[in-house]
This record gives structure tokens, C-alpha cells and sequence, in this order.
């Protein structure tokens, strides 16, 4: 670019060191911004120019500065500043605060920055027509706010500037922002760690200055761009402002770098990778660089190198090469105005695709069938995870299936697209097929029922179980998957569990898919077949008791296929001398299985049969004595009625059999007879025949027992053996009067018993 350049005198009102900046207050508003914008090359035209601030004596807010011989960032500019522009000199030598009471603040410059409270503002303002679409330039914000160590009180002061630009009737845009966000400048949002006040934005803040620094502030911003859209031929009011806040303390400035303002071609942003937007290749790319008038030339350059091509668009035609490219114009506008633009371009690789054939089954052979076209996403991309999602189409540029889990189609060719994370498209093709596979169908898959509860419900492992049948003389790696319906099974939805239970008792129907990769092999019904052998009284333990030196049968019904004791037997009964528990499973036709379960418990008859007789009472009763020998025993008095208890009450006096019975069956039954005396509670010696004599019933079996016969007055009567046939009721051939006698019967054992009874006459 064609740089015009003035040479200018200076007479500075300040005169200091070398290294320190240069400034000069003397020049009108007029002589600034002409100055300002004398390297654009008179890409613009500035009118209507005035600049107002603090009216020192012999001094004024603004001025032009040069770098001298120091090294500050900028040749020359243009200074505002909210105190004397002259002490900006450096060296930095304390807390410059040029104070003329406050003068005014700005209230575009507090509603542009959002906060109030202004003072001491510098403003440079005028008219300007862009003869470009782009306008920019360069600056640097410093201030005595950014103190090294401040009290936390000056952390809320924030001196500010703006670059307010409005089209005519309007409203202000400040184009003075912290790059990249809408923030605008001031001491606040771009301020450096490592002191009390907080840090913002510190990769845009240069540093705290020490004592020789080319100004005097305390810190700067590193060299900032401020930049704008605008309009060819079109007026715009520019308003530049600074101020302070808070109070007039501390004072701040804006140096505007002479020859940064441009009027730029704008070309567009950067379309890189690294910005995530870089155009695809092959993509067709025009560079629009038509500027406004009648007499204007363009140049290109493709890194820095000269083209051939002068007209205003450019078309590029390298647009496979990945690498960055920068594509440069120079527009020369009306015959003076030289304005420049670049761009840098980078065409980002398509995505790698595959073609795919999907084959499905059609299960209902209707020439249409099922087909999940998700399943073929990895394919495509070739597993590259970095790609986009898929999306189907039945022809480029077509409509897009809007159900690729689940689109029913005839054979046929469709489009998948990729996308990559920069929007680049490709298309795969995808050929659709049905399978041509016929494998037999239904297969009847067999299962005994032997989980605990024999109901016709049963686990099946489908893939151990039922696979292996399936794909026996198939081709190799096929795999097999589950479904309740045919219909889940086209669509591949709702598949089983391998680890399946049948809903429908004893016999159901699954459907299998055989899977090739992500093709449909064949789908077949398969019919799961639950058998269960349950055997009558097989749920419950059989009892059975084994007597000293005997043997048990233990048999089931003859109706099995197999049989196998837990002796080793494999008949349908067997023969154990020994008590326990022995099982037998038994197997079915259909290879179902049962097991019984006998419990062997010995017992045996009792022994030592006795009996304890109580007689001659009011409740005569016989209590069998034994020898327990381990059984299960009932008694009996006479043989033919048992009972649990071996003890039998209320007995009437005469012979009685005892019986021990061993309720398990085993033999002998042992018994014992005995007798059980008593007296009669009267007699009747009438001669009548009947009840004539007074006597013990069986007594003679016992014949050492005798019996003494008493009045009431203890008269011995009559004495009688056990032979005797009894007492005739007279005493010496006489007949004694009716009423009570006393007895005392000795027993054998030892035993005697007393009572009385009564002669009826």
C-alpha cells in the first residue's frame, strides 16, 4: 500500500529526554485528524472536525505525539487525555492528576461503558465519509489508575475510552472493545494481575510501568485494534472520548497510532481449521473485492505473489489444497485511494466414506422388508468417531428417510451423507437386498422342566442352548439374535434376553434372526418345547420302617425309561436290609427327569410285657409295662382295640390279654394275660341260686391269698382260702341278719385290702 507521509514541524511545549515520548498541544482538531488519516491515502474524507477538553493555561488534553527516540509502540499519533496531554512525557515519576476543579464528563461515554460519574472528558468528533467498506485503527489505552500498589477503595474507579461511530441519524456503536467480547475498554476490564485489585482480561494488558518508561502512567493496555463495518459513500459521525470516573484523580489517556487508521477491502474472515470454519474441498470460492467508483484497478496476490488476474472478483481454483493459503487485493479507488484487503483460506478434507450393501430377510416373502439402516453408521465412517451423524436419502438431493431404524423398502440403491465437524459433506452408496437364504423352518427346540417347579416354565440359555442347533451346518460366524415377533425381528427392536424364560406355558414360539456381519442371514420360527416329568406322590418323601433282620422293597411304577437308585439299582424297584435314605431318579421318553426320595427308619417289636394292676378300687385300671426297642407301639386289652395310651381305666374285675403292637408292622406282637380282682359290694344268700355266696373272682389263681371275714364289731366270721367257693352269709350253720361286714384280703404279694360289704336279705 501507497503510504503518504507529512512532514510536519513541530514545536513542543514540553521539552524532554529522548527516550521519553514527544508531544505537542499546539495543533487544532483539524491539523489532528488530517494528520491522523494522511496515510490512508484519502480513503475517506474527515469534515465538520472539533475537539474539546480541559482548557489549561498554555495547555490543552490533546495534542500529537511521537515516539522520539524511546521505544513506545507507535511512530506518532494523535494523544487525548484527561489531564495537561503534555504530561504524558514520561519519566513515570508519580500519580500525575492535572486537576482544573473537574470539568465536564461525557453521557455517551458513560452509556457506552455503562457507568456513571464522568469527568475531565477529552473529545475529538467529526464527520467522515469511507470511500471502503472496513475501517480500523490501532491504539493504546494507559492510565494512572493502574496503580502497583492500590488501596482496595481506587479498585472501583474506572477510567475509560471510546470510539463511538454512528451512520447519519443513527445511534453509537463503541468499537473500542476488548477483542473478541463486547466489553468495552477501561481500567476495570483490561487491568494485569499482582495487585489488590481484581485481574480482567490480562492477556490484553501490557504491564505496571516502572520509573523509566516512555510516559508517565503507571500501565497500558498492549496495542489494541478497533475496527467497523461500514458503508461506501455513506456519512458517518465518529466520536473519540475519554474520560475520568469516580473523581478527576489519576489521570488517563488514549494514544491513537498514527498511520493505523485503514480504510480496508474486506475479503471476508479467516477460514481456517483452526477457527473451525474452513471451506470443503472443492468447494467453488469467490473473493468479492468490488469496491465503489469509475476508476478503480485491482491487484492479486496469492501469499505475498502477484496474479494475473485484475478484476474485482477472484475465483480460486486451488480448492483441494488443505494447507492455509493467504489471497491478498490491492484496490486502487478513483486513481488515489489504495485500499488493501487479505484473507487466508483453507479447504478442509471431506469425509472418507465406504459404500455398504444391507441385506434383511422378508420374512412374510411380500417383496419388501425391514431394514435398519443405523446399523450400517459405523460402516460408512469407517469407525472414524470424529464424523457426524448419518443421514439417508433415497436420492441426492432428495427427500431424507426420516426412519432409518425402520425403513420398509423394495431392493434397491440409496445415499448416505456424512458430515464432518466442519459442515463437509460425502456421500456413500447403499445397496439394499433381501436374502435369498432358506433355513428350516420352525425348528422345535426340547426342554425338560426341571427348575423346582414343574409348571411348563423354564430358563432357557439361548445362545448355549439353541444357537448351536440353529446354525449346525451353516456357514461359519454367523451370529444369532432373539425376538418375540417377526415383525421385532426385521426391525431388529426389542430383542430377548439370553437369558430367556418362556411366557406361555409348555409351548411357545421365538423368532431368530441369523446375522452375517450387518446382514440378515435368515429369520426362522423357533418352537421352545417345555417337558416336565412329574410322577404321582414323586413331591413327597415316602416313609417306610425296616423290622431286625428283614429286607424293604422300594419300587416306583414300571412306566419310566430309566431308572437309578442311589444304591447303585437300575430297575424300577430294589431291595434294602438297612435304614436311610434312598433316592431314585427316574427318566422319561423325552429324557425329563423326577427323583423320589424314601426315608428307611428302623423299628421293632417291644418286650418284657408286663402289666400294674389297680383293683379293688373305684377306678380299676391295668398300665402295660415294656421294653422300649425302638418302634412305634399301640396297646390292647383284648386284641382287638388299640389305643396309643398303654394305660386302661374303669375296668370291671376278670381275665384280660395285653397286647404291645408295633404300629410300623413289625412281628411279634407279645401279650401277656392277667386278671384284675375285686369284691362284690353285696350278696343275696337267699338259696335262689343266684348270688348266693360272697366271693373273689379269681382269687384261686392265686392260692396263697386268704381272706377274714368281721361284724361290725371286729368278730372274726368266717375265714376263706382262694379255693373256697365263698361265704354263705351264716356263722356256726347259722344265718347271720342282714347289714354291713368287713373284709381283709391277703394277697399274695403282700398286698391287703380291707372293705365291706352288705348281706341282703
Amino acid at each position: 500500500m501507497k503510504k503518504v507521509v507529512f512532514y510536519l514541524l513541530f514545536i513542543f511545549s514540553t521539552t524532554g529526554y529522548s527516550q521519553y515520548i514527544q508531544v505537542d498541544d499546539s495543533f487544532t482538531a483539524q491539523q489532528l485528524v488530517d494528520n491522523f488519516f494522511a496515510a490512508n491515502g484519502g480513503c475517506g474524507q474527515a469534515f465538520n472536525v472539533s475537539v474539546n477538553g480541559g482548557n489549561f493555561t498554555n495547555a490543552n488534553s490533546y495534542g500529537y505525539f511521537t515516539k522520539g527516540s524511546s521505544l513506545f509502540p507507535f511512530n506518532d499519533g494523535i494523544i487525548l487525555s484527561t489531564g495537561k496531554a503534555t504530561s504524558a512525557i514520561g519519566p513515570n515519576d508519580g500519580d500525575k492528576s492535572d486537576n482544573l476543579g473537574d470539568w465536564a464528563g461525557d453521557s455517551d461515554l458513560e452509556q457506552a461503558l455503562g457507568l456513571s460519574g464522568t469527568y475531565n472528558a477529552t473529545i475529538l468528533e467529526f464527520d467522515f465519509i469511507p470511500f471502503t467498506d472496513k475501517i480500523s485503527f490501532d491504539y493504546i489505552f494507559s492510565s494512572e489508575q493502574y496503580l502497583k500498589n492500590p488501596r482496595s477503595s481506587q479498585c472501583g474507579y474506572t477510567d475509560g475510552f471510546a470510539f463511538l461511530i454512528k451512520p447519519a441519524g443513527g445511534t453509537y456503536e463503541n468499537i473500542a472493545l476488548v477483542p473478541g467480547t463486547n466489553t468495552p475498554v477501561s481500567v476495570n476490564t483490561i487491568r494485569g494481575s499482582g495487585t489488590i485489585c481484581t485481574a480482567s482480561n490480562e492477556e490484553y494488558f501490557d504491564a505496571f510501568n516502572d520509573y523509566d518508561h516512555p510516559t508517565t502512567f503507571n500501565g497500558q493496555t498492549k496495542v489494541l485494534k478497533a475496527q467497523a463495518n461500514v458503508i461506501s459513500g455513506n456519512t458517518y459521525h465518529i466520536k473519540l472520548v475519554i474520560a475520568d470516573q469516580g473523581n478527576g484523580l489519576f489521570d488517563s489517556a488514549i494514544f491513537l497510532g498514527g498511520g493505523t487508521f485503514k480504510s480496508e477491502t474486506d475479503l471476508g474472515e479467516d477460514r481456517l481449521i483452526s477457527n473451525n470454519n474452513p471451506y470443503c474441498e472443492g468447494e467453488t470460492v469467490i473473493l468479492d473485492a468490488t469496491q465503489p467508483g469509475t476508476n478503480n484497478t485491482y491487484k492479486w496476490f496469492i501469499d505475498s505473489n502477484p496474479t494475473s488476474i485484475t478484476t474485482p472478483t477472484f475465483t480460486i481454483t486451488d480448492n483441494t489444497n488443505t494447507a492455509v493459503v493467504n489471497y491478498s487485493v490491492e484496490v486502487t479507488i478513483n486513481g488515489s485511494c489504495i485500499s488493501t484487503g487479505e484473507v487466508n483460506i483453507q479447504f478442509a478434507s471431506k469425509p472418507i466414506l465406504s459404500n455398504q450393501t444391507l441385506v434383511q430377510c422378508d420374512y412374510d416373502s411380500n417383496g419388501n422388508a425391514l431394514f435398519n439402516l443405523t446399523k450400517l453408521d459405523n460402516l460408512i465412517k469407517n469407525n472414524d468417531l470424529s464424523l457426524g451423524n448419518v443421514t439417508y436419502y433415497e436420492n441426492i438431493g432428495g427427500a431424507v428417510i426420516t426412519n432409518p431404524s425402520a425403513y420398509n423398502s423394495i431392493p434397491k440403491k440409496i445415499y448416505a451423507r456424512v458430515d464432518n465437524q466442519y459442515n463437509c459433506s460425502s456421500y456413500a452408496e447403499v445397496n439394499l437386498e433381501i436374502s435369498n437364504q432358506s433355513v428350516t423352518s420352525p425348528q422345535t427346540v426340547a426342554k425338560c422342566d426341571e427348575d423346582g417347579t414343574k409348571n411348563g416354565i423354564t430358563s432357557f440359555d439361548l445362545n448355549t442352548e439353541i444357537s448351536p442347533i440353529i446354525t449346525s451346518g451353516l456357514p461359519s460366524g454367523l451370529v444369532v439374535e432373539y425376538y418375540a415377533t417377526s415383525l421385532d425381528a426385521e426391525a431388529q427392536s426389542n430383542p430377548l434376553p439370553n437369558n430367556y424364560t418362556n411366557q406361555k406355558a409348555n409351548t411357545e414360539s421365538i423368532f431368530a434372526r441369523i446375522v452375517n456381519g450387518s446382514d440378515c442371514y435368515d429369520i426362522i420360527e423357533i418352537i421352545l418345547q417345555v417337558n416336565y416329568n412329574a410322577p404321582a406322590d414323586f413331591n413327597n418323601e415316602t416313609t417306610l420302617y425296616l423290622c431286625p433282620n428283614a429286607t424293604v422293597t422300594l419300587n416306583v411304577a414300571n412306566t419310566f425309561a430309566s431308572y437309578n437308585w442311589s444304591n447303585g439299582d437300575q430297575d424300577f424297584e430294589t431291595q434294602v436290609s438297612t435304614s436311610g435314605i434312598y433316592t431314585v431318579e427316574v427318566t422319561d421318553s423325552n429324557g425329563c427327569k423326577a427323583t423320589k426320595t424314601f426315608n428307611i427308619l428302623p423299628s421293632a417289636p417291644a418286650s418284657d410285657i408286663d402289666a400294674t394292676i389297680y383293683d379293688f378300687s373305684e377306678n380299676n385300671s391295668i398300665t402295660i409295662t415294656y421294653t422300649d426297642n425302638g418302634g412305634d407301639y399301640e396297646f390292647s386289652i383284648d386284641g382287638s382295640i388299640y389305643q396309643d395310651s398303654p394305660t386302661f381305666e374303669n375296668l370291671e374285675t376278670g381275665e384280660y390279654t395285653i397286647y404291645v403292637r408295633d404300629k410300623n408292622g413289625c412281628q411279634p406282637i407279645p401279650s401277656k394275660t392277667i386278671y384284675l380282682l375285686d369284691f362284690p359290694k353285696y350278696f343275696t344268700p337267699n338259696n335262689d341260686g343266684y348270688n348266693d355266696y360272697w366271693k373273689i373272682n379269681f382269687l384261686e389263681l392265686y392260692p396263697t391269698s386268704y381272706i377274714n371275714i368281721f361284724d361290725r364289731y371286729g368278730k372274726l366270721l368266717k375265714q376263706l382260702s382262694s379255693q373256697s367257693n365263698g361265704w354263705d352269709g351264716t356263722f356256726r350253720g347259722e344265718p347271720l341278719p342282714a347289714g354291713d361286714y368287713w373284709f381283709v384280703i391277703n394277697l399274695y404279694n403282700g398286698r391287703t385290702v380291707k372293705g365291706h360289704f352288705s348281706l341282703k336279705r
